[in-house]
């Protein structure tokens, strides 16, 4: 295959048509045409829609740009880092976070970053499902506990723990004499939280009587006195220390891990491995209490 002509399919795909790409990089619009009609040539197949006003990638054009536009873009930072004796990271970097820990700290993050590096593009987006990185673009993402993915490589970088938690004016139930709660989505009629306790595991039923969509209004719900909640200790840590919040015990179960992960049949290009330096420059020991001082005291 013919890297230069691939290199310019990708310049159409990315610009959206022959001529933006001619007129960003002062390239003659028919030798783009005609390279990218070699490369439809060597490979049998049809990777443009020409008709219309405007450009259209095909099926099989779709493909083949997600797949080797960030390589040759790679490529060519390594190559531009290489000849300037290492420079400073650069392009665009795009990440994907959970709802939650993008709520709580990556404001702050992604502002300390970008005057850090200011010649990376720094793009966020918050979301809880599995991203595809490769078909949707993304450089990173962070996950909570993820599925193993052969696909993917990466690091735990913080790690926090769930605690129950009520307005201190609300007393902890006796037995199994269910206590008013406020979940985050759908949950069963009825749930149990178990609990950590000096004689070991203890159980506490719950009634949820509200369903939120986020854990923050769960927060500020149990702030509000409704019922006790299931929650990150980094979340409420300001609450508890303050007195707003009483803690009935912290779960008694697995710790929750956040992952940053990256494709591992990619080169891992300069800004990635400046944002996850950062990360742990952030994040030293990785503890709920280095989370915690993100959050803004209510």
């Amino acid at each position: 295959m013919d890297l230069l002509a691939l290199a310019d399919f990708n310049l159409v795909a990315r610009h959206g048509g022959f001529g933006l790409a001619a007129r960003a990089t002062g390239r003659p619009k028919a030798t783009l045409s005609r390279r990218v009609m070699e490369l439809e040539s060597s490979l049998g197949v049809r990777l443009l829609e020409r008709g219309g006003r405007a450009l259209r990638l095909t099926q099989e054009g779709q493909m083949l740009h997600a797949t080797t536009g960030g390589l040759l873009t790679e490529i060519d930072e390594a190559t531009a880092a290489l000849a300037s004796g290492g420079a400073s990271p650069r392009g665009g970097l795009r990440i994907s976070a959970p709802l939650l820990f993008s709520q709580t700290a990556m404001g702050k993050l992604a502002a300390g970053f970008a005057l850090a590096y200011p010649e990376v593009r720094l793009e966020i987006t918050n979301e809880d499902r599995p991203v595809d990185m490769v078909e949707e673009g993304y450089d990173l993402v962070i996950r909570v506990n993820p599925d193993k993915d052969e696909n993917l490589v990466g690091r735990i970088f913080l790690r926090d723990r769930m605690v129950v938690v009520a307005d201190p004016k609300l007393q902890r139930p006796l037995g199994s004499t269910a206590v008013p709660a406020v979940v985050r989505g759908q949950s069963p009629p009825a749930l149990s939280w178990a609990v950590r306790g000096s004689n070991g595991s203890v159980s506490i039923t719950a009634n949820p009587v509200l369903h939120l969509a986020s854990l923050i209004m769960v927060r500020d719900a149990v702030l509000e006195g409704v019922g006790a909640a299931c929650l990150p200790i980094s979340l409420v840590s300001h609450d508890l220390k303050a007195g707003r919040l009483a803690s009935w015990g912290e779960i008694d179960g697995p710790e929750i891990a956040l992952w940053a992960l990256y494709p591992s049949r990619r080169l891992l290009s300069a800004r990635v491995s400046a944002f996850l330096d950062y990360l742990k420059r952030a994040f030293p020991n990785g503890t709920p209490d280095e989370l915690a001082a993100f959050i803004r005291p209510s």
